[in-house]
């Protein structure tokens, strides 16, 4: 995909992206990019690539602290590059899929769109690899732990790494990055990461009780990662951490967005009126004293985090724009 870049003057560029334009509004958007397959797609792809990075990559790596990725999409690292093109696939096809309609503004019409594209997609490859695409705790799995709410949180994690191609550096599991979650939520100064994997093992064998279930939402997504580097021989186990800080808070970030999308939807099946079922769930998972505190504990999220978050929430004008997109989303998926 990311082939169709040229090396187009910035005139050219300019050119090919009013004609894109042009043909979007008059409807035959179709037509344009069957009759300048190559001019219409390359403009259309870099199009897409730059709202994505600024409506989505830019604000993730700054909220990840990357500020060199953060500064240009030609800066972006590898792995962060590999992300956003994925998330710029996903929207180039969704507009594929839609070449037919009249576009009156079409980066007007990606912006609201581009959160659920880009996690439906995710959750496409999750899905690919054989991992849950939502990982959630069974009722079943929870019986068996009990009410500890580390372990309950720890399955999750499992079942959320199973399904991304990350990797830690030589083990199995990102125990480093769990040890800090565990410390958190028992109130503990530190944790080792030999404690962890104790916790893991534990979570595994509660899992392994139902074979055919661990077989396909564990060992198969697992068994598609690449292999982690060889464990040193000599002693202690190497428990090195591949998730880095800002993984955790995505994935806590993850954690909140379905909440938000589960809360709406349970409500609007109670027959809460759309604006204010809207307004009600974006207080309750974002707001002031809402989980989104998780936000401000959490490796890479940072002092202040869950207080941006709710501040946002506070401001009329933010909060119109977002309750405005919310609700485009869900009459557009109604059609």
């Amino acid at each position: 995909m990311a082939d169709t870049y040229r090396r187009d003057s910035d005139a050219e560029r300019a050119d090919a992206e009013r004609e894109l334009l042009a043909a979007a509004r008059e409807g035959r958007l179709a037509q344009y990019l069957h009759e300048h397959a190559d001019r219409g797609r390359t403009a259309l792809y870099r199009l897409v690539s730059e709202l994505v990075y600024e409506r989505t990559t830019r604000p993730n790596e700054r909220r990840r602290g990357h500020d060199l990725c953060a500064a240009s999409l030609a800066k972006l690292g590898p792995d962060c590059h590999d992300k956003h093109q994925d998330d710029v696939e996903a929207v180039f096809l969704h507009v594929l899929r839609h070449q037919d309609l009249h576009f009156e503004n079409l980066p007007g019409w990606l912006v609201p769109r581009l959160g659920p594209v880009t996690v439906d997609a995710h959750r496409r490859r999750r899905g690919e690899r054989g991992a849950l695409q939502r990982p959630r705790l069974p009722g079943w799995l929870a019986d068996e732990l009990g009410q500890d709410p580390w372990l309950r949180r720890l399955v999750v994690n499992i079942l959320d790494w199973v399904g991304v191609t990350a990797t830690a550096a030589t083990g199995l599991w990102p125990l480093g990055a769990w040890a800090q979650q565990r410390a958190l939520a028992y109130g503990e100064p530190e944790c080792s990461e030999a404690r962890v994997a104790q916790d893991v093992e534990r979570v595994l064998a509660a899992m392994r009780r139902r074979p055919a279930w661990f077989a396909e939402y564990v060992e198969r997504p697992l068994g598609r990662k690449q292999p982690p580097l060889a464990a040193d021989q000599g002693g202690e186990p190497d428990y090195v951490a591949g998730a880095r800080p800002d993984e955790v808070a995505d994935s806590l970030l993850a954690q909140l967005a379905w909440a938000a999308i589960e809360a709406l939807d349970a409500q609007l099946k109670q027959g809460a009126p759309l604006r204010a079922a809207v307004l009600a769930v974006l207080g309750e998972v974002f707001g002031r004293d809402s989980g989104a505190a998780e936000m401000d504990r959490a490796p890479g999220g940072g002092p202040g985090a869950r207080e941006r978050a709710a501040q946002l929430i506070l401001e009329p004008q933010v909060l119109d724009r977002v309750v405005d997109a919310v609700i485009a989303i869900i009459e557009d998926g109604d059609r």
